[in-house]
């Protein structure tokens, strides 16, 4: 038989200021319990999130249910066309100084959310990989660690879509949690 355990002050506390956050998110996006509670979730275990939209869940995953709403943090609009640069950043040339700074791209903030990850080609999702999984950037010759804690919320489309990329298994391992 399983023990009952009784919550000590502190844990009903802690419970209290969650429900508390979830009742606030839940003013601003209506009818997403288990997506809400899922990247809350996400966010406590600091583990990365991925949301996939689903023909047969469309009430869950389709458009204008606030997944892009959820999350205002560092935003990347991933597309066909978007450069490993574009979401790491680069080494830019100064000819007056005769010497590279580093411009950091949009992939070092806390939270990012990287909207239709699998628009993407390989070369940005496989530069995406390093970041998710050791917390950090190579630029050049440069690691740069990235700042805890560090979550990738990423939304997805159907693969059936046209113009989209199969994420990679290695890829889709990084995620904690897969909400469809």
């Amino acid at each position: 038989m399983a023990k009952i355990v009784k919550l000590s002050e502190k844990d009903k506390e802690k419970s209290e200021k969650l429900n508390e956050a979830l009742k606030e998110v839940q003013k601003v996006i209506v009818g997403q319990e288990g997506m809400i509670t899922g990247l809350l979730t996400g966010l406590l275990a600091r583990g990365h999130v991925l949301l996939r939209v689903s023909r047969a869940r469309e009430n869950i995953g389709g458009k204008g249910t606030g997944k892009n709403h959820t999350a205002k943090f560092s935003r990347m609009q991933f597309t066909p066309d978007l450069l490993p640069a574009d979401l790491t950043g680069t080494r830019i040339y100064n000819a007056r100084t005769g010497s590279f700074t580093i411009s950091m791209g949009p992939i070092f903030a806390n939270i990012v959310l990287a909207d239709e990850i699998n628009r993407a080609p390989a070369k940005v999702q496989s530069r995406s990989l390093e970041a998710m999984q050791e917390k950090q950037v190579t630029i050049g010759e440069k690691t740069f660690q990235l700042e805890e804690p560090f979550i990738v919320l990423a939304t997805m489309n159907p693969i059936e879509t046209e113009g989209t990329y199969p994420l990679p298994e290695a890829q889709v391992d990084r995620f904690l949690l897969k909400w469809s």
